[in-house]
This record gives structure tokens, sequence and C-alpha cells, in this order.
């Protein structure tokens, strides 16, 4: 069994109870169309490295990870709630390789089952919270769930907001880069820590860690969109470039594109209606120009220096975990 697959197969087995958590606190009740709408994305999948990030953090810094259980389900509900949002900003008809929320019930109800969802972050961490955390730890989680939703909201305007900007620079990029990914990675990693009761050297380092791991499994999504199987990837690929976004990979060819490359970019970026075959001509263009590989090994740079964050914390199993899940970052698939 290689590295990639121990990983993932503790990744599953560790958040067992936080999907059970979920399942729990958006169990059906009056009126029962939004509780399903609600439960539709988290219960279609996903990844689930958020809360196996809470859950890890808090067993890094010597804690019980049981204690963690109800802040992974709220963080992740947390990200899903954002995702909900987000599909309907951007039109996207499939998440998960499933219609998504206001595909399925329409835009209304999507906003409705959002906000529920958000909701629920803040029940699950003050009604949930472990006996004998104390109330001031119970605050500074709150505080830094609100921090990144904050950012994330920051984040995710500055994303719909670049394909009418013509000049995004890369440090733009990577700004909302952080908003949109790397604020809740953070919050992840910094509330596992305080629920686990880690000194806050510690939450601190762990927050650093997974600050540049967000950023890094950014830009391998934005690698995987160039140039993933797109039943692997379980939505279309190309959908950056129809839909004008701004990416590192983008910023990167347009930098070193000669004007007739430029010229071509410019032509099916932002177009809803490019053809297959132009997305294929496209990423081998992208390919020919070096984006592709660019922003690989600016992803291989912030796992660098991700790890040298988490270094500070003593040996552990749970530590060494998190070492490699961001080396599983850059081995996924999807």
């Amino acid at each position: 069994m290689s590295s990639g697959d121990v990983i993932k197969r503790k990744l599953v087995l560790s958040v067992k109870p936080v999907d059970a958590f979920i399942d729990e606190i958006l169990k059906p009740r009056r009126p029962e169309v939004l509780y399903e709408a609600s439960r539709h994305l988290v219960m279609a999948g996903g990844k689930r490295l958020r809360p196996f990030l809470t859950l890890k953090s808090c067993e890094a810094v010597g804690g019980d990870p049981k204690d963690a259980v109800p802040f992974a389900a709220a963080l992740e509900m947390l990200h899903n709630f954002t995702l909900v949002h987000d599909d309907v900003m951007d039109n996207d008809a499939m998440r998960r390789s499933a219609p998504t929320v206001h595909t399925k019930w329409g835009i209304p109800m999507a906003i409705a089952a959002g906000d529920l969802l958000f909701a629920k972050v803040f029940e699950a961490m003050t009604t949930y919270a472990p006996e004998g955390m104390s109330a001031r730890r119970v605050k500074d989680c709150i505080e830094i769930a609100t921090t990144a939703t904050i950012e994330i909201c920051e984040g995710q305007v500055l994303d719909i907001s670049f394909p009418n900007t013509a000049d995004v620079t890369e440090q733009d990029y990577l700004m909302m880069v952080g908003g949109k990914t790397s604020a809740l990675f953070k919050a992840c990693a910094e509330v596992g820590a305080i629920v686990g009761g880690g000194k806050k050297r510690q939450v601190k380092a762990i927050g650093q860690f997974a600050w540049d791991a967000g950023i890094a499994f950014q830009l391998m999504d934005d690698y995987l969109g160039a140039t993933a199987n797109e039943k692997t990837l379980g939505k279309p690929v190309g959908s950056d470039l129809r839909e004008g976004k701004k990416t590192l990979i983008i910023l990167h060819a347009l930098r070193k594109a000669k004007p007739r490359q430029r010229e071509r970019i410019l032509a099916v970026l932002g177009n809803p209606s490019a053809k297959k075959q132009q997305i294929e001509e496209m990423n081998t263009l992208l390919m020919e120009i070096g984006s592709i590989d660019y922003t690989l090994k600016r992803a291989g740079k912030y796992i660098v220096t991700a790890k040298k964050h988490i270094n500070t914390l003593p040996d552990s199993e749970a530590k060494s975990d998190l070492l490699a899940l961001i080396d599983y970052f850059t081995a996924r698939q999807y």
C-alpha cells in the first residue's frame, strides 16, 4: 500500500465520527426540503481534508481528537456552506459528481440551505463543546471561525472580480487564494489545537503550516483543473478557462506568452461556449509555455514551507499524518 493510500485510509477512518455528527445535527425536521437540501452536498462526499486537519491538529498538541469532533464537523459545514453559495455565484451545475444544490432545488432554496449550514456551525461549537473546555477557548474557536468566514467572503469577491480586472498580479492571486482556501485550512488547524489545549506558539505554528498547505492545495486544484480526467475530477475540465478565472496558470501564461499565443489564450478565456477541443488545445499551449509546470513547482515550494512550520511541534503519529497529508496533495487526482 502506497503512502498516499495509507493517509487516504486514515483520513476516511478518522472522519467517520465527524460524518456521524453532521448526520445527526442535520437530522431532517420540518421543513424537510430545507434539511434535504442542506445535507445534499455534505453527503455527496468530499475529501474531508478540513475535519481531518482539525482532528489531527488537536492530537498533535496532545489533545483527545474525540473532543474536537463537534468543531471538525462545524468547520466542514462551514466549508460546505461556502460551496453551496459559490456554486450559485459561479452558476456551476455539478459538484462532487452530483447536481449542485441550486440546480436541484433552485437558487432561493440553495441560499437558505447554505444559511442553515452556517448557523449549524455555531450550534455545534457552543452546544456540543466537550465538558471541561473553558468558555475562553470556545470563544477563541468562534472568533477564528468568524475571521475565516470574513476572509472567505473577501477571497470569493476577489475571485469573481478578477475576470473583469485587467491587471491582476500573482500577488493578487495569492491574496485571493489565501482568503478562499487557506483561511479555512488555518482555522481548522488552529481550532483543533485550541481544543487540544495547545500553547499559543503551537497554535500559531500549526496555523502557519495549514495556511501554506492551503495555498499548495489550491494551486494543485488549478493544476488538476487543467490536466485531470473529467470523470475523476467530478467537474468539467476547463471550467476555469470558460469562466475566465485568472488562475496562477493563466497569469503566468499571459505574462510569458508571445503576442500570438496571448491572442489565442484571450480568445478562449472567459468564453462559456468554448468547445472541448478548444480547451484541450489551450491546455497544450499552457503546457508549452510552461505555465502548468510553473504552478506545480509553486505548489511544491509552499509544501516545503508548510513542513518547516510544523516541524516545530514534537514528533508524534498525528504530526506524521499531517506531513503525509500535504504530500498527498501533490499525488491526488481530484
